[in-house]
């Protein structure tokens, strides 16, 4: 037998809390992976952020000895994999790792959205597919109208599909032996030049640069030299290992296995992820296809409350952006917020795993502004502009068309909510390209544009279907739209931090909603404040805080009264407009987080 005919590479695939991260602990528990000692639940989400939320961020690898029935010892190799559409990068890193895909499928609530994105990444990737239906010890549980589910939404063959309980553990021996049987074994030829793929890499403060490798061809032993192939640099191996799930040191990693390696590398910059690996002194000439980069598709501006705090928040994204290459920043200041960052997410759950992580380890107060995705600018000249912040847009004289990014979503949903649902679609200058059903639950394909999406979509979504529905999506591509910059002026001045890209049609009641909400919020002063909101020179809304008035005609009385008080309201009016033409409106903070929760709570 030979030595990649005992490996099994597989990922554990699945929607969201459908039991991925507690099937794997019970694999753990049965391979004895760990002692009962040093068993938790979840034990492959180290971060706390991870086991607070109950979802897995980043995909996490584990190495298994497993005897089975025909006496054999084999070697599991498990990649656990978030389900949340923000972290499909990670699915699509650590399917490209493997052979084969559990596919687990709650038993009471079916097939969901990111089910269906999920299986259909690991069927781009020609996997072998076990299906598992998870949770039949719930008394909701239904496997049998799942099975037909699976059958029939999917359309992948349940006769091999396993019932199982990864709470209690039930069918954790069944799933195991299908592994062996069903799911094929890596190829490769230990024998052949080094060839191996780059599946992640991450910051680790004692050992610098960590880099996770799957084993094409060849072997990798300490002490090697290697060379990447993107950007051929060379480095020495000094250390190689795999996870079990506790990092354990071997002497060689070999065709078809995950491990990890690392070569005293400092800089992540250096590591891209998707890059080939090969031998110095035998390089191989065609890389491996590796995968598309994750590009960030939602853009927001993160500025620190305390004006004191911004290098703690220099630091602290420098920091994050080593354990999670995906997400971009630069330095960015506003006239109204002061310095801070333009940062780029693979979504909104992204962007606030990102804030609540810098909040919560590098204790910074943060003000997130609106978040926006990329726009492109035809202008007249023929040239392309990317537009992130709407504060630079160019002049509209100059301007041809924009083109917004528009994403293919599907829903899934129990058919007494499809009404309210196809609704918030339409609000949200959605086309609808599909309806199909299976059972009592109703599948939708419906066409949006990404900037609607961004906002509240989500909620509104559970909202109307009692958290029901679920929701996936992948951008297709960039339409042009009827779109414009709405500016909002403060006492005549633009505040450039709450400038917005909108859809003509919703630029007036959006307008007048945030100088509504400004209106409460920025407190009175000696004069009178106009808040407007503009596209381009022409007023859409506008709201007046009254200004102060003090009484100064109670002490004149007598002769000439009439003729004194006139001239005093006089010169209070003057003094009143040299007030409002020199003086400063000063935005407290509260009004910027009060309109930027417009869009959440509205």
């Amino acid at each position: 037998m030979s030595t990649n005919e005992i490996i099994r590479n597989f990922s554990i695939i699945a929607h969201i809390d459908h039991g991925k991260s507690t099937l794997a602990d019970r694999l753990i528990q049965r391979c004895g992976g760990l002692s009962e000692r040093e068993m938790k639940a979840q034990v492959l989400d180290s971060m706390d952020i991870e086991r607070e939320r109950g979802i897995t961020i980043k995909a996490q690898t584990v190495r298994l000895n497993y005897k089975a029935k025909n006496g054999k010892n084999y070697i599991l190799n498990i990649i656990d994999t978030p389900g949340h559409v923000d972290f499909s990068y990670e699915v699509s890193r650590s399917l490209s790792a493997c052979e084969g895909s559990i596919l687990i499928v709650d038993s009471s609530q079916g097939v969901e959205a990111q089910t269906l994105a999920n299986v259909y990444q690991a069927l781009d990737n020609n996997h072998e597919i076990i299906p598992v239906l998870n949770k039949i010890d719930l008394p909701a549980a239904d496997p049998e109208k799942v099975k037909k589910q699976i059958e029939d939404v999917i359309g992948i063959d349940t006769n091999n599909s396993i019932e199982c309980s990864g709470k209690t553990g039930k069918g954790t021996d069944e799933i195991l032996e299908s592994i062996i049987k069903i799911l094929p074994s890596p190829k490769g030829n230990s024998e052949n030049p080094l060839k191996s793929l780059l599946v992640d890499s991450w910051y680790d403060s004692y050992l610098g640069v960590v880099i996770l490798v799957r084993v094409i061809d060849g072997v990798l032993k300490k002490g090697m030299q290697i060379k990447m192939m993107s950007n051929n640099t060379e480095h020495t191996i000094e250390k190689v290992g795999v996870f079990t799930p506790k990092a354990l040191d071997v002497t060689e990693i070999s065709s078809g296995e995950i491990g990890f390696i690392i070569t005293g590398i400092k800089n992540l910059s250096d590591t891209k992820v998707g890059d080939t690996i090969c031998d110095r002194s035998n390089p191989i000439d065609k890389p491996l296809p590796g995968f598309k980069p994750s590009k960030p598709v939602v853009f927001c501006g993160l500025f620190p409350v305390d004006n004191s705090e911004y290098q703690k928040l220099k630091d602290g994204l420098a920091k994050l952006r080593l354990n999670d290459s995906s997400f971009s920043y630069e330095p960015e200041s506003s006239s109204a917020l002061g310095l801070g960052f333009r940062c780029g997410f693979l979504g909104l759950l992204h962007l606030e795993i990102i804030t609540q992580r810098l909040e919560r380890e590098f204790d910074v107060t943060l003000i997130t502004t609106t978040p926006g995705v990329i726009y492109k600018i035809n202008k007249r000249d023929g040239s392309v502009q990317e537009l992130q912040n709407p504060t630079n847009m160019p002049d509209p004289v100059q301007i041809l068309s924009i083109e917004e990014p528009w994403i293919k979503a599907t829903i899934i949903t129990p058919d007494q909510y499809l009404g309210s649902i196809i609704k918030i679609c339409q609000d949200k200058r959605g086309v609808q390209s599909n309806l199909t059903y299976s059972g009592n639950r109703a599948v939708i394909s419906y066409e949006l544009p990404l900037n609607e999406v961004v906002f509240d979509f989500y909620d509104r979504l559970k909202s109307v279907s009692s958290g029901y529905a679920s929701f996936d999506y992948e951008i297709t591509g960039y339409k042009e739209g009827n779109l414009v910059k709405m500016g909002i002026l403060v006492n005549t001045e633009s505040v450039d931090a709450l400038s917005m890209i909108i859809h003509k049609d919703f630029a007036q009641s959006q307008g007048r909603l945030v100088c509504e909400k400004l209106k409460e919020l920025i407190p009175r002063h000696n004069f009178q404040i106009p808040i407007q909101a503009a596209i381009g020179g022409k007023i859409i809304a506008r709201e007046t805080i009254k200004g102060y008035k003090k009484d100064v005609l109670t002490k004149i009385h007598g002769g000439g009264a009439l003729d004194r008080k006139r001239k005093l309201l006089e010169k209070q009016k003057k003094g009143k407009a040299r007030a409002k033409q020199f003086g400063k409106v000063e935005i407290p903070q509260e009004a910027f987080i009060g309109v930027l929760r417009i869009n959440k709570n509205d």
